[in-house]
């Protein structure tokens, strides 16, 4: 199935993945909330195994997160593993990252990375893209990959115009569009809802209006409820804590939301917490949720999914190999840049194959230039949506 091709790695030549160990038994259904959880059995995921490379390339990479963690389970970690997965490919030393803590260090630690030498510097996340085509701008033998970053320009595809700034921009509204199609189709309530981490990144509101639209290509009269947490990114993006209690007043408000899909980053992984508390389906986003976050894996039905580590790596091999990219590189549906998560326990009970056939067709339109997830119910980011409202 297309959509649900994995990129791990380059085979042999890669040594950081992420392994799953084999789920066996389990899929009894959990006595939680509404008890529509289902039992794992017994299921692992490995640690990325660190990276031993040998040095065939003088490639010096370095890595500078949005604010958050390596270990976020989300968008940092799985950009960062690509880093490694790049580094290893090409025969460079081991990738250096440096953890953003506030974002006003964006600069800041562009300019580390300078000041050492770094000659590939891959930042993450949208709210970098200002200092980012900054710092390319004044640094031309220096190769930047921007993750998430639109350069905006005449050209949509030559964007700023930087030979040596290349942006991975991912169509977001296509992966929320499938994942909305899974929601609307195990929904018993007829109400579901997805909680972003903030209104005004456009990747985040793209993912929600795209699930709204693939739900309701589903059930055209469901009530998919689409709420912010925060315009301040600390909170929006790297608060679990906040994130569960955000998520838990939501629910204790809308008492018959039955799946919840996340969008906020680690925030969102407190997002998940409350659908376990609450018994519920739970959607995760950008990476496989169900392997990165194995507490909350009875609950997680699939992930909207970036595939982030295939990008930053494919940009790194792009430049060591001399054809080196740049403006605006686009990842979809037409070149598996996303898609849906395995099914795991929910697969042949909650997942049908009436429901499979329908994500597949609809990953496969959008491949074909047929179906757009930003059709019919609203643009997707037209601008800061307002935060904690539908």
């Amino acid at each position: 199935m297309r959509m649900q091709r994995r990129h791990a790695g380059v085979a042999s030549l890669v040594a950081v993945s992420l392994a799953l160990a084999a789920c066996t038994g389990g899929g009894g259904v959990i006595d939680v909330g509404k008890g529509l959880c289902r039992e794992v059995g017994d299921a692992t995921a490995a640690t990325p195994e660190p990276v031993e490379a040998s040095s065939t390339s003088d490639a010096k990479i370095g890595v500078v997160t949005d604010v958050g963690t390596l270990d976020d389970k989300n968008f940092n970690e799985y950009s960062w593993i690509g880093a490694q997965q790049g580094a290893a490919s090409i025969g460079a030393a081991s990738p250096q990252a440096i953890v953003t803590a506030n974002s006003a260090d964006y600069a800041t630690n562009i300019q580390t990375l300078l000041d050492d030498d770094y000659n590939v510097i891959v930042t993450v996340g949208f709210a970098l893209g200002a200092a980012t085509l900054e710092a390319a701008t004044a640094n031309p033998d220096v190769h930047f990959i921007g993750v998430d970053q639109f350069q905006a320009g005449d050209d949509p595809v030559a964007g700023a115009g930087l030979d040596n700034y290349e942006s991975l921009i991912f169509n977001e509204a296509q992966a929320g569009y499938l994942a909305g199609i899974v929601a609307a189709s195990i929904s018993q309530s007829n109400e579901i809802a997805a909680i972003g981490g903030s209104g005004t990144i456009p990747p985040v509101v793209n993912y929600m209006r795209g699930y709204e639209n693939g739900a309701k290509s589903v059930k055209e009269d469901i009530t998919v409820h689409l709420k912010y947490v925060s315009n301040d990114l600390a909170v929006a993006f790297n608060d679990p804590t906040t994130g569960k209690s955000f998520a838990d007043q939501f629910l204790s408000q809308n008492p018959d939301t039955d799946v919840m899909f996340q969008v906020a980053g680690k925030t969102g992984n407190g997002v998940l917490q409350s659908v376990v508390a609450a018994g519920i389906y739970g959607i995760g986003v950008d990476v496989d949720q169900w392997i990165s976050l194995p507490d909350q894996a009875q609950c997680i039905v699939t992930s909207a999914e970036k595939h982030l580590s295939m990008a930053v790596r494919e940009g790194i091999e792009a430049f060591a190999g001399g054809s080196t990219r740049a403006g605006n590189v686009f990842y979809g549906a037409d070149n598996d840049g996303i898609g849906t998560s395995p099914y795991y326990q929910f697969d042949g009970n909650v997942i049908t194959d009436e429901i499979k056939t329908a994500v597949t067709d609809a990953f496969d339109a959008m491949a074909a230039g047929d179906l757009d997830p930003c059709q019919p119910s609203n643009l997707c980011y037209a601008g800061t949506e307002d935060t904690g409202t539908d």
